[in-house]
């Protein structure tokens, strides 16, 4: 076989992922193995490939790979979402575009349209995915609105309004006005913002006396039913049993008093207006006030807002201010900073508005996932997240499950009449009408009289079904699939997404299995770039993945992702850790060039120097894989990473195979060959879920396979036990390599100049002597006739004399090396002042103290080796 010189990703990617794909790799069906199953976090079918897309992904496959290579029967279920609000916003803007609005064309040919989009667009991210090097079973492809998943959302929700759970009611609501929908707190952004304080003047009725409300909104003046005040409020006494004119409006409206009131805000008076802000609308309940919607759909004013009507509500909020100023209304205007709530989907501010909608009990659901999640049966991590988890869940509120969109899941309501309780729920039209008929006890009632709610079901409402739903738990609880993949085993996500989704799957998971959705949820981090924000589109500072993939190749960018992304804690990515997968990635293949270079020799007899290098890779190994499978055990991905990383570029690539390589020119013997082929499968198996295509090109190159042979499903390396004595024997070897060979390049010595090196101590339970001259260059190590000059360098408490060759300055050296001590005792003075100073050590944080206190004792070290290397010369 010709070895090319250089690795190129792009040559071998596309060839191993079909050849995995032709051979059935990825593909799960139930058999005798025990199961590991991942569902993914289904991506937006609108969405293409972004950096956190990467990086949650990439930490599965590497999970779903090493599962498979243990024998597990790995599922990685792939899908996406229906995204109704990001949906319908890209459909309608399409139909925009050819002069078509989605009211024209109604619903049915809408959603014939939002069809053709998703089959045109949607799944691109999927594709992504495949040149990411994702294996997931792709022939369990699910989509959220497959006919199997939609069913399942449906007798879901029939299910949950017949045990009473779910309820229509008449409430305030966050409404997207660009959206035109209705969206959960959860998905409400609260951003900071400059505005304005505006203080207006409410006449009291009957007298020429003015009252001062402060508010932010005064476009909301048209729905105010009252002002509220504190009834300890001393300033505002007179005002009981009063009425007041609102400005502009001119409507008489009632003074109520409540404790609600913040005596210190504004003016101590409130104006309420019910149907428009959350705060005002349980006031507004509680005292019985009149509800004025003053906004369309789209946050215009309504027929309410008088001779603003028609007009966008921040217009009105401008010509308002001078309207009131004319009329000598507004008594001063104030710059006012404020929390201002956006829709997380469209980033328009959100409306507050009363609307009929579809709302979950959410109380009795919670208790067994809170439950589960605190007492570990669901692991969390890294664990902090479960305080998180533990505030929201015991101050959850009751689910708004409605959306006014037409994308979706339409919910199963039938309307037979105006009044608000006119309405059955069933799986069918048909199945309504007889229930419809039984509740009316009017048997001519025909299905032309019924009308199923326009509403969508929230897109959560689906994918909080997923680990049970693409293995058709619902509509068949017991079937083989739910039974032998149910519960998973890890989820993979972000913490934005923990009450959306996570919080949810537990909830639906007990609820309709009476068993959790899964055993462990890895939270990822957010990336962000090297100034700490967070990569986005807006701000230009998110590189795209695919186009990374297709620079560095799809392991170097994995593994760029991946080298700094621990559990949890966000990820400080930089395209140089893409650079360095491509520089690790040819180390490895260089590695493999060399090997497979070499000629062997049948007959040739292994060197100690050899032995020993085999002897100590051996036990290094499996100490590396003990500490990786630790590392995997703790979801610690990137220290799991960085130790094989160390292993292959340190201890194979470099002081391994420099230990077992034969002279230039020469044969190597056949039994450290085959020892060093078998220590390079072990390696690739263990960098295989991290770096897939590499290892496998390489796997099926260092030896002949046969046909049913692939690395993706070779036997992954279990723990042995492993002498950690040689492993410090052979670290110190190194320790004394790396210092001659410092000393030789301080002091200018050749590396070609073979060096006696003296000590006094018996050196053969501390170094392994043959490789210490092999790889130091060194002729003897000599016992006796310690020489009078030398240069000293220290393994432990063993001192070794390097003798002063005739080329060596001298006195230059001790020049040198006294100016060294005197900066490292100047040096270590600065140190100890700062230690000796108490309001410091008590004063600092721990870790700060401590980094003093290494300082210290490191100066003493270097100070002592100083003094040896002086005393020597």
């Amino acid at each position: 076989m010709e070895i090319a010189s250089k690795y190129t990703p792009q040559a071998v990617e596309e060839k191993w992922y079909n050849y995995w794909l032709e051979n059935n790799y990825f593909r799960s069906t139930p058999d005798e193995r025990e199961p590991y199953t991942i569902v993914i976090p289904p991506p937006n079918v609108t969405g293409v490939l972004h950096m956190g897309h990467m990086l949650n992904n990439t930490i599965q496959d590497v999970l779903i790979r090493r599962a498979r290579m243990r024998g597990y029967n790995a599922c990685w279920v792939p899908g996406t979402d229906h995204a109704s609000i990001a949906t319908e916003a890209k459909v309608v803007a399409k139909l925009k575009e050819q002069g078509i609005s989605k009211e024209e064309i109604g619903r049915e040919k809408f959603l014939e349209h939002a069809w053709e989009w998703t089959h045109e667009y949607g799944g691109v991210i999927l594709d992504q995915l495949k040149k990411l090097g994702a294996s997931c079973d792709w022939d369990r492809t699910q989509f959220t609105m497959n006919e199997s998943l939609s069913k399942a959302v449906q007798q879901v929700f029939v299910d949950l309004y017949n045990k009473g759970l779910i309820y229509r009611g008449y409430r305030m609501v966050n409404w997207d006005p660009e959206a035109k929908t209705n969206i959960s707190d959860e998905e409400v952004i609260y951003k900071e913002k400059n505005g304005k304080l505006y203080h207006l003047k409410y006449q009291v009725e009957g007298t020429d006396q003015y009252i001062v409300v402060a508010t932010t909104r005064p476009e909301t003046i048209f729905g105010d039913t009252a002002v509220c005040i504190h009834p300890e409020d001393e300033r505002y006494q007179w005002l009981k049993d009063k009425e007041v004119i609102v400005p502009i409006v001119n409507r008489k409206i009632k003074i109520i008093q409540d404790e609600y009131v913040d005596l210190e805000f504004g003016t101590g008076c409130l104006k309420v207006t019910p149907a428009h802000d959350h705060n005002d609308y349980n006031l507004g309940t509680k005292h019985n006030l009149d509800f004025i919607d003053i906004f369309t759909d789209d946050a215009k004013l309504n027929e309410n807002g008088l001779h603003y009507q028609g007009m966008d509500r921040f217009k009105v909020r401008k010509e308002i201010e001078k309207e009131l100023e004319e009329k000598g209304l507004l008594e001063k205007v104030e710059i006012y900073t404020n929390n201002v709530g956006t829709s997380e989907r469209t980033g328009v501010v959100i409306e507050p508005k009363i609307s009929d909608q579809w709302f979950l009990k959410m109380a009795d659901l919670a208790k067994p996932a809170l439950d589960n999640v605190m007492n570990d049966v669901i692991k969390f991590h890294p664990p902090k997240f479960k305080n998180t988890y533990r505030n929201w869940m015991e101050n959850i509120t009751d689910w708004n499950i409605s959306r006014q969109l037409w994308w979706g899941h339409q919910i199963p309501a039938y309307f037979y009449g105006e009044g608000s309780e006119d309405f059955v729920v069933a799986m069918t039209i048909e199945e309504a009408l007889t229930l419809a008929q039984e509740k009316t006890n009017n048997p001519n009632l025909m299905q032309s009289d019924l009308k199923q709610s326009e509403d969508a079901l929230d897109t959560w409402f689906s994918s909080w079904l997923w680990p049970i739903s693409v293995f058709d738990g619902i509509n068949n609880p017991k079937n083989d699939e739910i039974n032998y993949y149910y519960p998973t085993q890890d989820l993979v996500t972000g913490p934005d997404i923990i009450f959306f989704w996570v919080a949810r799957m537990i909830m639906a998971g007990y609820e309709y299995l009476d068993e959790k959705p899964f055993e462990n949820v890895y939270f990822t981090g957010i990336v962000r770039d090297k100034l700490g924000r967070k990569m986005s589109k807006s701000l230009g500072n998110s590189p795209d993945p695919v186009e990374l993939i297709n620079e560095f190749g799809a392991d170097a960018t994995r593994m760029g992702m991946l080298l700094t992304a621990p559990a949890g804690n966000d990820l400080p990515f930089d395209v140089e850790l893409c650079v360095q997968g491509r520089n690790f990635a040819n180390k490895i293949w260089n590695a493999f060039r060399l090997i497979k270079g070499w000629e062997i020799d049948q007959n040739a007899q292994q060197s100690s120097t050899q032995a020993t290098a085999v002897q100590w890779f051996a036990h290094r190994f499996q100490q590396a894989l003990a500490d990786i499978e630790h590392n995997y055990e703790q979801y610690r991905l990137s220290d799991a990473l960085m130790t094989i990383y160390k292993l292959i570029w340190d201890d194979f690539c470099s002081w391994y195979l420099e230990a077992i390589k034969p002279n230039y020119g020469d044969p190597i013997d056949a039994k450290t060959y085959h020892s060093t082929i078998g220590f390079l499968e072990e390696v690739l198996k263990v960098l295989h879920p991290f770096m897939p295509f590499l290892t496998e090109e390489l796997w099926q190159n260092i030896q002949p396979r046969k046909t049913d042979e692939a690395l993706i499903i070779a036997n992954y390396p279990t723990v042995k036990s492993f002498d950690e004595t040689i492993i410090k024997r052979f670290a110190n070897t190194q320790e004394a390599i790396t210092a001659i060979r410092g000393l030789r390049s301080e002091k200018g010595m050749s590396p070609k100049e073979a060096l006696d090196v003296f000590t006094e101590n018996k050196t053969d339970d501390l170094i392994f002597v043959e490789v210490f001259k092999k790889l130091g260059n060194v002729q003897e190590l000599l016992h006796e006739q310690k020489p009078e000059k030398g240069f000293a360098f220290r393994v432990g408490t063993v001192e070794f004399l390097v003798p002063v060759t005739d080329n060596i300055d001298l006195d230059a050296e001790r020049e040198k090396l006294t100016k060294e001590l005197t900066y490292f005792q100047e040096f270590l003075q600065s140190v100890r002042k700062k230690l000796s100073n108490e309001k410091f050590v008590q004063g600092a944080p721990e870790a700060v103290v401590n980094a003093e206190r290494k300082k210290e004792s490191d100066a003493l070290e270097k100070i002592a080796q100083i003094e040896e290397q002086l005393a020597s010369l």
